[in-house]
């Protein structure tokens, strides 16, 4: 694969539980583009990731919230688990670190239940987007237009429903950072 994302730094915000090919497989393909990825989380330490219902693998904690800042990232990637999103929601530290992604139109690629973040910080109303099919109403009622599809591209967003997307998302995704690459090159 092409380094289109060399030199971008991208935040990976997860928690406790979270699907774990949706945190591996969206941060292998980053790499492989060539991005720097930092996996951060409320607390220092490892973090369980599970296949639908049953534990996993442990992911290393790289930074938690205090330790960083949104203006230091380029994008942002947001991986499902339905215990993971429902905890990570209510951490004021991840909403305003995505506001804060979103009011300066950096990328922000979410997967799953992963939207709830999104939901909880107030940033859906008038977007278009998808996510596992039992948020639906969750996204719709704050606002989104949602949609069955694989992928949903609005803006700087990228947004998927289950694992069996990856493929799309992480291709999306790579698209959409690029994108953004571009842009920021142009302008400097």
């Amino acid at each position: 694969m092409a380094q289109e994302l060399s030199g971008m730094k991208v935040a990976i915000i997860a928690t406790q539980d979270f699907e774990e090919s949706e945190l591996t497989e969206p941060k292998k393909a980053l790499e492989s583009a060539g991005a720097k990825t930092v996996v951060i989380s409320q607390k220092p330490g490892k973090i369980q990731a599970v296949r639908h219902d049953e534990k996993t693998i442990q992911v290393d904690v790289e930074m938690t919230f205090d330790q960083v800042q949104a203006s230091e990232f380029d994008a942002v990637q947001i991986p499902g688990g339905a215990l993971n999103a429902d905890t990570l929601r209510v951490v004021p530290e991840a909403q305003e670190f995505v506001r804060e992604m979103d009011r300066n139109g950096k990328p922000i690629a979410v997967i799953c239940h992963g939207p709830w973040l999104l939901v909880s910080a107030g940033l859906v109303r008038g977007r278009k987007m998808t996510s596992y099919h039992t948020i639906q109403d969750d996204i719709r009622n704050a606002g989104a237009q949602w949609q069955d599809a694989e992928c949903v591209r609005d803006k700087n967003w990228v947004s998927s429903r289950q694992p069996s997307d990856l493929p799309a998302f992480n291709r999306e995704m790579i698209r959409l950072f690029s994108e953004q690459r571009g842009r920021e090159k142009r302008v400097a």
